[in-house]
């Protein structure tokens, strides 16, 4: 992948989650240049553990080859379903970033808790690894987690698709898409 590359594309996948039983999920094609230039969109069950087999079957239903990147906002989403980051780059070939936004001591309690008898929900989270800090600039940091691409390529597509604030472009824009989408002003 040639990170300087304009035309470099990223599928940007975030949710709109509200409590509910099911969570939307939107992801956008954009290009480096911040061009949209795809929509596709999907839903997990809340408490699942289908969010992976959904972000496969997204990228599956937009048929494209020139997606360079996936970047999910979250790799552990609808109340703790959990996103294999590396079962989608194994599959599909295209690295994935999972990025998050803040600082914490990660969820493990939490889903022993709520899953004290969920060994596979809990080691699919053990199994995302560690997120590492990336310096957006401007007292701005944002937590990494990558499959098929290394750290600091990681780090660097983050930053060249982040205008302001810590969401990269392809994530914001999926996230005000999803919240559309789930509130019933998207065509639902």
């Amino acid at each position: 992948m040639h990170l300087p590359k304009k035309g470099l594309r990223a599928l940007g996948i975030a949710e709109s989650f509200a409590g509910r039983s099911r969570s939307v999920l939107a992801g956008v094609v954009m290009r480096k240049d911040l061009r949209i230039d795809g929509f596709t969109s999907g839903r997990v069950t809340v408490g699942g553990m289908d969010a992976t087999d959904t972000v496969l079957q997204m990228i599956h239903d937009l048929d494209r080859r020139d997606i360079n990147v996936v970047l999910l906002s979250g790799c552990v989403i609808a109340w703790f379903n959990v996103i294999d980051v590396r079962r989608i780059a194994e599959e599909t070939g295209i690295p994935v970033i999972c990025v998050t936004y803040e600082e914490s001591d990660g969820l493990l309690d939490d889903l022993r808790y709520h899953f004290p008898d969920d060994e596979d929900r809990i080691q699919a989270y053990l199994q995302l690894g560690e997120r590492e800090p990336v310096d957006l600039g401007g007292n701005r940091t944002i937590y990494l987690r990558a499959a098929g691409i290394g750290y600091p390529d990681a780090a660097r597509f983050c930053r060249d698709f982040t205008l302001e604030g810590k969401i990269p472009e392809p994530l914001r824009v999926a996230r005000l898409l999803a919240r559309e989408v789930f509130s019933g002003r998207g065509g639902q």
